[in-house]
């Protein structure tokens, strides 16, 4: 399947910003079962430096910094990314790992070695004892990794209510298991800390999902959003997806933008202006079958 991606960020500051250092995470990656034919961003002002670089997860970021006066920041990207169906998945059903034995065999063997840092708190991911009880009925003993992990992304599914704008960047984990509401974002990390919570190694996966009208409505230009999802390693097999906000394995809808510990690593744009007042932001993004 082929998507033409448009991102639109726009910032408008109460006062005006002298200076601006921005990191970018738009840049769609280039996997086995994903390739991003092209890829450009946009920003206005026009940057006084920039610079691409890969992280040490292997994602394209892009750096700029504007030293002019401006009272709005626009961050345009387009890709066009061709994304084909996942494997691990087919795989990883008929694959007999308890998930008791995970953590163990990355332990185990050398190869597994950078793996292991999913297997530890991050900034929005922390180990807790009410993360713990909130999963521990999806984490039978003798029970397989697949079927523990498809039984706590349908636990997450139908305890969550989906609810935009109740939660921010900032809401802890436990805060989303008590109030049962939230975004992709808080559904990926609760999901995460109850892997990592029994020992299994899971990471983030920002990226974006193309969406539907209700029947009988045009799509909407720039109703899309960006999303977050889960992969969880499977030893011998490697990175399984699970859309936990969805109930779903992604499959060649899911185009992935970047992968980290959780939504601090792959943030699409943060950074620092030095201004005073109040500031604005407005996102719009369209995915489009081509």
């Amino acid at each position: 399947m082929r998507y033409q991606i448009k991102h639109i960020t726009e910032y408008k500051y109460q006062e005006l910003v002298n200076t601006a250092h921005n990191r970018l995470c738009l840049v769609p990656l280039n996997l086995p079962e994903q390739k991003c034919i092209t890829s450009n961003i946009k920003v206005f002002p026009f940057p006084d430096e920039q610079e691409y670089r890969t992280d040490f997860f292997g994602n394209t970021l892009y750096f700029v910094s504007i030293y002019k006066e401006h009272n709005k920041l626009e961050v345009i990207s387009e890709s066009l990314v061709d994304v084909l169906p996942r494997i691990q998945s087919g795989i990883a059903a008929s694959n007999t790992l308890l998930w008791e034995n995970v953590k163990a065999t990355i332990a185990q063997r050398d190869e597994y070695a950078e793996i292991a840092q999913y297997l530890l708190p991050s900034h929005y991911v922390p180990y807790s004892l009410e993360i713990q009880k909130f999963a521990e009925d999806c984490f039978a003993p003798g029970d397989t990794l697949w079927n523990a992990s498809n039984a706590l992304m349908k636990k997450i599914f139908t305890s969550l209510e989906f609810k935009p704008g109740f939660t921010t960047v900032n809401t802890p984990v436990e805060t989303v298991v008590k109030l049962k509401k939230g975004v992709c974002q808080d559904f990926a990390h609760l999901m995460i800390a109850c892997l990592r919570n029994q020992g299994v190694a899971a990471r983030y996966v920002s990226g974006y999902l193309e969406t539907f009208p209700p029947p009988g409505k045009e799509k909407l230009v720039g109703s899309d959003a960006s999303h977050a999802w889960v992969a969880v390693y499977f030893p011998g097999i490697g990175w399984v997806e699970f859309d936990p906000t969805n109930n779903l394995l992604p499959a060649n809808n899911h185009i992935i933008v970047a992968f980290g510990r959780d939504y601090f690593d792959v943030a699409p744009i943060k950074g620092i202006i030095f201004s005073s007042g109040t500031q604005q932001v407005d996102v719009k993004v369209d995915v489009t079958r081509v």
